[in-house]
């Protein structure tokens, strides 16, 4: 196969989301983000995932109604060379709505998540806050040192809050959450989030709420004492971020982690263009978080793909030269 029939079959599709009705979500995702999905609440939509909870699917183009999973399974090249690709989607990237509190959770690694359930990954992520209430905070661990006594008696007797550090947080907050770290989502937040490819969530706590069936809610506080670093955490503070600045465009580095990288790209052009393209070790992922454009494919004549606020364009390793047009917020998301 020649490289430009290569590079003509890696070409970037728009992809549809999949959302999930938890009972903390609100409404901003259908509002202010435009998606067209039956969920009530909406809080959570998986603009870019392979993982069976939550597959999301290609909206256009040659592999319109496939799932992105049978696109990789059968386009393995589309992952690129990078180990952390494998053979499978390594992250996943989801919209959230926080119109209540989210459980204080805690998430495991790797190695736990692979001895003890069925080989899965584990869950380290990173939050980017689009927008929050002016009251709106984060659980980010403990104030103090805790032991597994202690915090299952804070449990037993639902003190568990006052040992909570309590981040105050605000729109372009960046937050890197490490597998481990007890934390939780406060109500008036709407972040982005790029996780690896888990749904494994243990939840230590719920405010005592119940289910739509009348139920409380299932905790997993054994698991979570398994995983849960219980020294007294620091309190985060924003990383030093730096615009570099290109002809029709400004990008800074988010997060750079063993799992993923992300960057905020700013788009400000309507008649030149920004090239970009997808190298052949690694996919790329453009979430578009503010504003509109188009990403035009170089090497076809007229093919683009138009997107707008809260739109998903997976673009696969070794990609065609691509070039973006347009007003928009992006983030960029590699392995």
């Amino acid at each position: 196969m020649t490289s430009r029939n290569m590079s003509l079959k890696n070409k970037p599709f728009l992809l549809k989301p999949v959302g999930k009705d938890y009972l903390w979500g609100g409404t901003r995702l259908k509002t202010d983000f435009g998606k067209q999905l039956p969920q009530k609440p909406l809080a959570e939509t998986w603009e870019c995932s392979t993982h069976p909870d939550g597959p999301s699917m290609v909206a256009g183009g040659q592999f319109a109604g496939w799932t992105l999973a049978r696109v990789l399974r059968e386009h393995p090249e589309y992952l690129g060379t990078h180990p952390a690709s494998g053979n499978e989607l390594p992250i996943l990237i989801k919209l959230i709505d926080a119109d209540k509190n989210l459980s204080v959770q805690v998430h495991p690694d790797d190695e736990y998540a692979r001895l003890n359930e069925n080989g899965s990954l584990g869950k380290s992520e990173m939050w980017y806050v689009l927008d929050a209430a002016e009251d709106a905070r984060l659980v980010y661990g403990f104030k103090h040192n805790m032991d597994r006594d202690t915090l299952r008696r804070s449990l037993q007797e639902g003190t568990l809050e006052k040992h909570l550090r309590m981040v105050n947080i605000k729109k372009d907050d960046v937050f890197f959450i490490e597998a481990g770290t007890v934390h939780a989502i406060g109500a008036g937040a709407l972040i982005a989030e790029i996780q690896e490819s888990s749904n494994l969530t243990y939840r230590l706590y719920d405010y005592g709420r119940v289910d739509k069936n009348g139920k409380p809610r299932e905790l997993h506080i054994d698991k979570a004492l398994d995983v849960a670093r219980l020294e007294s955490s620091i309190e985060p503070r924003q990383p030093m971020r730096v615009l570099k600045y290109r002809p029709g465009c400004a990008v800074e580095m988010l997060c750079r982690c063993k799992y993923f990288q992300t960057e905020r790209m700013l788009l400000n052009t309507e008649t030149a263009s920004v090239t970009i393209r997808a190298e052949i070790n690694s996919f790329q992922v453009l979430l578009c978080v503010d504003g509109e454009g188009a990403l035009y494919n170089t090497e076809t004549t007229g093919e683009c793909i138009a997107f707008r606020k809260g739109d998903c364009i997976f673009i696969p390793a070794d990609s065609a030269e691509l070039r973006l047009k347009g007003r928009a917020q992006l983030l960029k998301v590699e392995c």
